[in-house]
């Protein structure tokens, strides 16, 4: 029974995710401060999650093929689709009555602008692209340090955001960790995406 807890935990960060999604979404000027508090602790749970069933996995030595796909994909579409919200102008309607100072953008209220979802996106479509090619010709291509980090800033500048929306703007040094976090994922995921094409011209030269 234990051999399938890691799977289930997966299973679990999926449904999370779509209720992360909601939180985002679904949201007025009344409860607007208490669901970004909610989004944010369904987001923690959801990342420690992904944590402990790689842990699991790694420690009982029952990781299978359901983990391997099923696992970064849950993985891309929580992060990548809360930067796809963030970039939206989902958030304005209820910020311009909330937020301090000029709010015309999304991007005033998130720090998030349209293009750096796409380098986020655009990053996972190649890898995943390259891991495919890879992993077809029987060579091995699992994440590596690099990808850590990358999955380790997203998080954290994801959380920095939801933590910036819950306190209205009104905690300065959190807006500009905010931004330091988002610029900081940027560079990381052009960094990792550098480190994969690297690694992969390597693979399959010597292959």
């Amino acid at each position: 029974m234990y051999r399938h807890i890691p799977n289930l935990i997966t299973i679990a960060r999926l449904i999370l995710t779509v209720v992360f999604f909601l939180l985002l979404h679904v949201h007025d000027q009344t409860n607007f401060q208490r669901q970004m508090w909610i989004a944010f602790g369904v987001f923690c749970v959801a990342v420690w999650s992904d944590v402990l069933d790689g842990y699991l996995a790694r420690t009982w030595k029952v990781e299978s093929a359901f983990g391997r796909v099923v696992d970064p994909f849950v993985d891309k579409i929580l992060i990548c689709g809360a930067f796809i919200f963030f970039s939206s102008n989902d958030f304005v309607d209820v910020a311009e009555k909330l937020f301090p100072a000029d709010v015309t953008s999304a991007a005033t209220i998130t720090g998030v602008v349209p293009w750096m979802a796409v380098v986020l996106i655009g990053r996972e479509f190649l890898i995943t692209s390259i891991r495919g090619l890879a992993e077809s010709r029987g060579i091995d291509f699992r994440a590596d340090w690099a990808g850590k980090i990358k999955m380790f800033t997203q998080s954290i500048a994801i959380g920095a955001i939801l933590v910036d929306l819950a306190t209205i703007d009104r905690v300065r040094w959190m807006h500009v960790t905010r931004d330091v976090a988002i610029y900081t994922t940027l560079i990381v995921t052009i960094l990792s995406m550098t480190t994969y094409i690297v690694r992969a011209r390597k693979l399959l030269r010597d292959d």
